[in-house]
């Protein structure tokens, strides 16, 4: 079908020499000034979302600087900006394409006293590919390049250098937007593109570190090895290179609007500290968030540690429990999204665990696999009222793999504060 009509889906923009581009992409670059009154009217009373990101953003931004900490916003431009020659011949090629707002946008933050630093001005008149051909994101030495101006633009007091070893690594694979087209196996119109990573080694993120990076899947692309395209050579491993400390770090591959902002106050309301220490927060978001996300606005107050009304386990801890679905977050069509992972949320009632005798009224709420290469789990099947039977163990012993990966959040304020499990199918 492709190549006899040269179209691509609801998803996918075809461009010029087999280029592909996400359509939220391209409608962020070419759509209507996020920051127009009557836009943003409209996707508050159509989406129920908060629709303003300058509001969003100062007011992140002040209970930051109540704790002495600093914020540096990184919006990542989109790949029909820098790339618009391979999508158009009529295209600019001489500066990066932005929404309308985005000027506005900037200059607003600036003015509040908000730092800005705008990956679009060191890509501009570059004629080299800088985001990868058949995929929403840049390429390795274009990331590379922008966590090196970032390092310098952040201004950090000089440090002790940490040891680390650079290994140059071939990667081949198949861009997220080719996945999207869904086209069978014999149609090999999109093959794998290959590059070269640079992973950094050894290096691994640190609670412990006076910096928090908050970023989406332009952070993990070549950090997350789900996402195809290697692991240990991300934006954080390279940016944590070019200041010579360790980064902490939560990211998360969508919503880069709220999402990790959510996963940062939830922590605070359950009486964990992660600001404690700190002293910058870097948070990097898609561009194409300024007009489509949630700019939800998020308390990052610090709470009491809640007594365990629900099920918690120990760090090490596996145990086999049945429950009752209460409730559980939705999940993606796959195919539709960039993303091929996907992890839902779930809150089981009247939980029975195998061995234990105590269990009347226990409660828990867990995160499991919904999504797994563009394939649904049987997890994903589940609906309220039914009854499950799933391995659990602590999410802290599993977040590092997995709390990178798009996930959705059951609608209950409460029951998202309280401690996660991690729930796999029982074998």
């Amino acid at each position: 079908v492709l190549a006899k009509f040269g179209a691509g889906n609801e998803q996918v923009y075809l461009g010029r020499d087999r280029w592909l581009f996400y359509r939220p992409d391209v409608d962020y670059v070419t759509g209507p000034p996020f920051l127009e009154p009557k836009v943003m009217m409209h996707r508050a009373h159509t989406g129920a979302v908060q629709p303003n990101p300058v509001k969003a953003i100062v007011d992140f931004r002040d209970q930051l600087a109540a704790r002495g900490i600093d914020l540096v916003a990184v919006p990542i431009p989109m790949k029909p900006g820098v790339e618009a020659a391979h999508f158009s011949g009529r295209a600019r090629q001489d500066a990066v394409l932005q929404n309308d707002s985005f000027p506005e946008f900037k200059s607003r933050l600036e003015k509040a006293g908000v730092r800005v630093f705008d990956p679009a001005t060191i890509l501009a008149n570059d004629t080299a590919a800088l985001y990868l051909e058949t995929d929403t994101h840049w390429r390795p030495e274009t990331m590379e390049r922008v966590a090196e101006n970032l390092a310098t633009f952040i201004k950090a007091p000089p440090r002790p250098v940490i040891a680390l070893q650079i290994t140059d690594r071939k990667i081949s694979g198949m861009g997220d937007i080719a996945r999207m087209l869904k086209l069978p196996e014999t149609e090999n119109h999109y093959p794998s593109e290959t590059v070269t990573i640079h992973e950094v080694t050894p290096w691994q993120a640190s609670k412990d570190s006076d910096i928090l990076l908050l970023g989406d899947s332009f952070s993990n692309i070549f950090s997350l090895a789900a996402l195809g395209w290697g692991e240990s050579a991300g934006f954080a491993e390279h940016l944590s290179r070019a200041l010579g400390c360790p980064l902490d770090c939560i990211l998360r591959n969508s919503d880069g609007a709220f999402a990790t902002r959510e996963i940062l106050s939830r922590e605070l309301a359950r009486g964990r500290d992660r600001l404690a220490g700190k002293k910058l927060v870097i948070w990097e978001f898609a561009a194409r968030e300024l007009a489509f996300g949630d700019w939800k606005m998020l308390e990052m107050k610090l709470g009491q540690p809640m007594p365990a009304k629900f099920f918690v386990l120990k760090t090490g801890e596996a145990v086999t429990a049945s429950g009752t679905v209460e409730a559980i977050s939705t999940v993606p069509r796959p195919g539709t999204v960039p993303y091929k992972d996907h992890i839902l949320a779930l809150h089981l009632t009247d939980l029975t665990i195998e061995g234990r005798d105590e269990t009347a009224g226990l409660e828990a709420f867990v995160y499991a696999e919904s999504m797994r290469d563009n394939t649904l789990t049987p997890i994903a099947r589940l609906r309220p009222e039914d009854r499950v039977t799933l391995r659990l163990r602590p999410w802290t012993d599993v977040s590092d793999k997995y709390e990178k990966i798009n996930r959705s959040e059951i609608d209950d304020p409460a029951v998202q504060l309280e401690e996660p499990c991690w729930g796999e199918e029982a074998k």
